[in-house]
């Protein structure tokens, strides 16, 4: 197995050096999600829009098979195949793990992250093991159920719904269990928080910790972007100082992330380009 030092010297996300100097491209092919964020509102088709969810449209893993040849025969520095939304990657298995497979048959040395809430992880996290892939980013708002049940309006699960502090404690029980049985396997993985102001910016630390007792390689404190459509679209941004100040705080703790740009699901390049591969629905090739 690559040793961790080496493949996180290959991803952006994990490494700030290798922002500077790897490339990674976010695939969209996972249409659907199995919870209901506050905070969120997955508009496919916005050009101009920089955050998680937003892409121009969706492809199908044979696509996703020619964006990736296509982009890696112009970024010779291209070694991260990303699959974040604009759903859920887990939620969306079959299509992410196809996509997967057609790539790794093109290229064996190529990376494969996966972003998820982490509800499915428990049922499919041997899976992602076997499949190679090297990392996981869950997001991880809180710790507390009753926290829980005010970011989160609903949770889709084996065919039920569930709400408020059920939802909240089911999910949070998935990913708990998920996350350690990952870095158990030695998959490397990162967190991502959304500090949302007056909800859980007081339990964030708390996250962190717990975080690191399950052997998490480091943690990503996000701002809340307040967006028209969403439940919290009424709330304030989280202010850079204050974001600075939990990120510097937290990092007493573990090794926190401080380069996020919080990419769209169709991005590609260095994390500092924002531009995407799709326009209009279709491939840009």
């Amino acid at each position: 197995m690559i040793g961790h030092l080496d493949i996180n010297q290959k991803h952006p996300c994990f490494s700030a050096e290798a922002a500077h100097s790897n490339a990674r491209i976010h695939l969209p092919v996972a249409m659907h999600c199995n919870i209901s964020c506050n905070y969120c509102n997955r508009r496919y088709d916005c050009l101009h829009e920089s955050r998680p969810g937003v892409t121009s449209g969706m492809i199908s893993p044979q696509e996703g098979l020619r964006r990736f040849q296509h982009y890696k025969k112009q970024l010779d520095n291209l070694s991260v195949v990303g699959i974040a939304g604009p759903g859920d990657a887990l939620a969306n298995w079959r299509e992410s793990r196809e996509t997967m497979r057609l790539i790794r048959e093109y290229d064996s040395h190529v990376l494969f992250c996966l972003s998820t809430n982490g509800l499915k992880l428990p049922e499919l996290a041997s899976e992602i093991v076997e499949l190679g892939v090297t990392h996981v980013t869950v997001t991880v708002n809180t710790i507390n159920p009753e926290t829980g049940a005010r970011i989160y309006r609903y949770v889709n699960y084996k065919g039920k719904r569930y709400e408020g502090t059920e939802a909240a404690g089911l999910l949070l029980n998935n990913q708990l269990a998920g996350i350690d049985y990952l870095t158990e396997h030695n998959i490397m993985v990162k967190i991502n928080t959304v500090m949302i102001p007056g909800i859980n910016e007081n339990e964030i630390n708390d996250v962190v910790c717990k975080m690191k007792d399950l052997g998490v390689f480091i943690t990503n404190i996000m701002p809340l972007i307040p967006v028209k459509g969403s439940i919290f679209e009424d709330l304030p941004a989280t202010s850079p100082h204050d974001l600075a100040l939990m990120r510097r705080n937290c990092q007493t703790t573990m090794r926190q992330m401080f380069h996020c740009q919080q990419c769209r699901a169709d991005a590609v390049g260095l994390i500092k380009e924002h531009r995407c591969g799709l326009t209009g629905g279709k491939q840009a090739i």
